[in-house]
């Protein structure tokens, strides 16, 4: 158990980072009684902070770390395949820490930050937003890689990689648009998401006006939030609850493939077909996608320039060459077999 860390402890203990954190350093705002549970675990698993590593200077540590939400979301794949390759490549040592969906990924920052005197950060997938005041608790280069940002963010305070998200989910819904559908649903990240899941869905409010259609509330649906984002799963069960409400729709627009298998799943499970009833369309650019029956018209994002751009800019930041960045790739509609025009 020697590599255990606070991180560990928080999930052991069932608390955040910053609470282990007080319990460790006898903080007067934390309750004897969560002190007293977190300080039994760490002696039953003889877990020892690294006082110690926080005291030495940063320069003796050479190691990056990746956070990850949505760790289960294979888009994410062959990007950490390449930042692993990428990162021993400069001879740093590299960390992946999965952060789970109730967990704020600048407090597992913060604390991963002092336990492994971390160079950089890269924050990958999530939902992304947070005060300017929590992201200036981080005293590390950081880049968001995947990571749409919305216009009330200041460009000059963060660094970051992605799509034009807004652009390319425009871009497959006008598509259908011109096959000639006017009753397009979505499955989308739940409203309060101000980052990749807002942004694709102004891309799709954006195309339905420009044709000269209304949103229809009805057929806008969100993920749910006790099943993991983005995955077949969470597609599968809110497409079954779209089919259920009754709301005529000829097309569905899934803001990721894994999503939008999962709603084929559901469409077919209904005695219906995709695309004969039904045109479904994902983004992302998945294997999975293609390799599907009927194979997903989709969104093809280039996976591995984006992982390596990340890198580029996370080093030039540390090594003081630039500020702060923005790298934005442009993505590929790919047109495939489970969308055609509406039958009806």
């Amino acid at each position: 158990m020697a590599s255990m860390t606070i991180i560990d402890i928080a999930k052991m203990c069932g608390v955040g980072v910053t609470t282990v954190s007080r319990a460790i350093n006898n903080h007067p705002d934390i309750s004897e009684e969560t002190k007293a549970m977190i300080m039994k675990v760490i002696k039953e698993n003889h877990y020892v902070p690294n006082n110690s590593a926080r005291n030495l200077k940063r320069s003796a540590s050479k190691t990056i770390a990746v956070l990850i939400k949505g760790i289960t979301n294979p888009f994410f794949n062959r990007m950490i395949q390449v930042f692993e390759k990428e990162i021993q490549r400069k001879k740093y040592s590299f960390i992946l820490q999965r952060v789970d969906e109730n967990q704020d990924e600048i407090d597992v920052a913060i604390e991963l930050e002092k336990e492994k005197r971390l160079k950089g950060i890269v924050f990958l997938g999530g939902n992304f937003s947070h005060a300017k005041e929590k992201l200036e608790q981080l005293t590390v280069p950081f880049v968001l890689s995947t990571i749409g940002m919305a216009a009330e963010y200041d460009p000059h305070e963060y660094s970051s990689v992605s799509v034009d998200d807004f652009k390319e989910s425009y871009k497959m819904v006008d598509y259908l648009c011109k096959l000639g559908h006017r009753q397009i649903a979505i499955l989308t990240a739940s409203m309060d998401d101000v980052s990749i899941g807002k942004l694709r869905y102004e891309g799709y409010k954006k195309a339905l006006e420009d044709h000269g259609l209304q949103v229809n509330d009805k057929l806008v649906f969100s993920m749910k939030e006790d099943i993991e984002s983005y995955s077949m799963e969470n597609g599968y069960v809110v497409t079954k609850e779209l089919l259920a409400s009754g709301e005529d729709f000829t097309a569905l627009f899934a803001v990721s493939d894994s999503l939008a298998v999962g709603a084929c799943k559901a469409i077919f499970e209904s005695g219906k077909s995709v695309p004969g009833d039904y045109s479904v369309a994902g983004f992302d650019g998945l294997d999975i996608a293609y390799y599907y029956n009927p194979s997903i018209t989709t969104i093809r994002q280039p996976v591995e320039e984006i992982a390596e751009e990340t890198i580029k800019i996370l080093f030039d930041l540390i090594h003081k060459k630039t500020t702060h960045a923005h790298k934005t790739f442009p993505a590929e509609l790919v047109v495939r077999e489970s969308t055609v025009p509406p039958s009806r």
